[in-house]
């Protein structure tokens, strides 16, 4: 008798459908954990124009303010510095009063996957005060009226948050917070109904 070489057609079949449930699996917790950290990786980087705004102010002893502009699903940034005593204001910028000091420059990690915004469903706690919703869900740019967080020479800021979302099921505040400029991110779970550090 002969020995058969290769698969028969029942068991090539038997290994493709195990390997077919076996990315039903996988491939929901990758796709995830990949979302999860473009989320984050998106934070880290407005966190870090924050820190560039407030770092700007500290070494040119004048007030810098980080401005965002959102362009079709990308957004753009540039500090620019107080030109009257005032602080830095938008109607200033557009005047050409408070000079631009760094170039524009749009972020790498915020996009068409990674956007400025909120998830569909219910509204988030409100991170300052946890009994209240967020409302105004068309607004994630939370500094004031304008889209401009403003840092002073002393370290001091104005409060503000940032809110960064896959557009499906992750959540990041970034926040500026109260007068100190010191930057937090926390990350939102619906499970749990709360703000996680």
């Amino acid at each position: 008798m002969s020995r058969a070489s290769g698969f028969q057609l029942v068991e090539l079949v038997i290994v493709l459908a195990i390997v077919a449930m076996s990315a039903l699996l996988v491939v929901p917790p990758v796709l995830s954990l990949s979302s999860n950290l473009r989320v984050d990786l998106a934070a880290h980087e407005l966190a870090g124009a924050l820190a560039e705004a407030k770092s700007l102010a500290r070494t040119r002893s004048a007030y810098v303010g980080l401005k965002l502009e959102v362009e079709d699903h990308r957004v753009a940034f540039a500090c620019f510095r107080d030109g009257n005593g005032n602080g830095v204001r938008s109607a200033d910028i557009e005047r050409g009063i408070d000079p631009q000091v760094t170039p524009l420059r749009f972020f790498a990690h915020l996009g068409p996957r990674v956007s400025l915004g909120f998830p569909p469903g219910v509204a988030p706690r409100d991170p300052d005060d946890a009994s209240r919703r967020l409302d105004r869900l068309g607004d994630p740019i939370r500094f004031g009226d304008a889209d401009l967080a403003s840092f002073g020479p002393l370290g001091t800021s104005t409060p503000g948050t940032l809110y960064v979302t896959d557009g499906r099921r992750e959540l990041i505040a970034v926040r500026v917070v109260g007068m100190t400029g010191k930057v937090r991110i926390l990350r939102w779970d619906p499970a749990a109904d709360r703000w996680r550090p």
